[in-house]
């Protein structure tokens, strides 16, 4: 008889189900959410298990590698898959979502998604954390131009280096601005130098990095780009042909037939926003930047004389993708002579 498990993980603790092969449940349990307490939950069972699933989240990838390295036959389920699943359900708990986990892998309809390296992961945690702090330094320089142009001043253009100097200059004589303003600049001030120190990192991550260096000889391609991209993919061999790369990240149109119906939408939008993004920043330093000329650029700018620069710069991130998995697959350099239908079809 074959058995299946099903884990829903939660914070502290984790629902967990074990179906037999004819679907019966045979024991559901709470247990800790830590690899040591599932790994010696299942060896107690006594039970020869044939898959074990746990859906995709913030503590699912650290459980999934322990329970695979301790020899568990464990899956890591792509969490829209799953949602989609169970929709149909009128009461969501979760035991019953360790229920229907257990279910998904008894009928083996499930997709399983790749867990990334430890080294993949911590790239992408100093990324987040850089995007971060670029995020909140953004806020607190237009909350301050907010605050000052509700009084009618105007801070203006100004450069990174004297919008400090230019915000004093505005507030000076008005006791409560100046409290006010001091208070916000001192935070930028912090902000600042911490988002310069994740800017020198990411760039000795980069330079240190083959895949980066490889991937950075592509027309718009630079190091945070590089890197997003690169950890994001961990292992080129995951993907049995490039042009999958594109609909993976959610580059490629919706499409919707039913009997007369058939509808072709924008980008779907699925998987890693991330990846995208720094995608469609590529497309456009390549389109809208005096960069090295490149059939590339070549290409999206004819296209953009066609479909519109909006829509040429999605285009050309989507070829960007297919491109650069192939540079990681041949480990071979851009080359700016290629012509890029050729290099999309190698």
């Amino acid at each position: 008889m074959n058995y299946y498990a099903g884990i829903d993980v939660s914070l502290e603790q984790s629902s967990v189900c074990v179906r037999d092969g004819d679907g019966k449940i045979i024991r559901e349990a709470k247990v800790a959410s830590e690899p040591e307490a599932l790994i010696a939950w299942f060896a107690g069972l006594g039970l020869a298990l044939s898959r074990i699933g746990l859906e995709a989240g913030p503590l699912s990838q650290w459980l999934y590698a322990a329970m695979q390295q301790a020899g568990l036959a464990v899956e890591l389920l792509e969490t829209r898959h799953v949602r989609n699943a169970f929709k149909t359900m009128p009461v969501k708990t979760d035991r019953k979502d360790a229920r229907g986990i257990a279910e998904l892998m008894r009928m083996g309809w499930f997709r399983p998604v790749h867990c990334k390296s430890m080294s993949a992961q911590e790239t992408r945690a100093i990324l987040t954390t850089r995007r971060l702090i670029e995020a909140k330094l953004r806020d607190v320089e237009m909350s301050v131009r907010g605050v000052l142009r509700g009084f009618g001043l105007k801070v203006g253009k100004t450069t990174p280096a004297n919008f400090a100097d230019r915000v004093r200059e505005l507030v000076g004589g008005h006791s409560t601005l100046e409290v006010i303003a001091a208070s916000l600049l001192a935070v930028r001030e912090v902000l600042r130098r911490e988002f310069g120190a994740y800017e020198k990192r990411v760039r000795t991550m980069a330079r240190h990095s083959e895949d980066a260096r490889l991937l950075m000889t592509t027309t718009g391609v630079g190091a945070v780009i590089s890197l997003t991209y690169a950890s994001a993919i961990d292992d080129p061999e995951r993907f049995k042909n490039s042009k999958q790369v594109g609909a993976h990240y959610g580059m490629t149109p919706q499409r919707y037939q039913s009997g007369e119906t058939d509808y072709t939408g924008r980008i779907s939008k699925i998987g890693d926003e991330s990846v995208r993004t720094a995608l469609y920043q590529a497309a456009h330093i390549i389109l809208t930047r005096p960069v090295k000329a490149s059939a590339l650029k070549t290409w999206g700018m004819q296209l953009a004389k066609r479909i519109g620069m909006a829509k040429a710069k999605v285009a050309l991130a989507r070829k960007l993708a297919v491109i650069l998995h192939r540079m990681l697959v041949e480990r071979k350099p851009f080359d700016h002579k290629l012509l890029v239908n050729q290099a999309a079809a190698a």
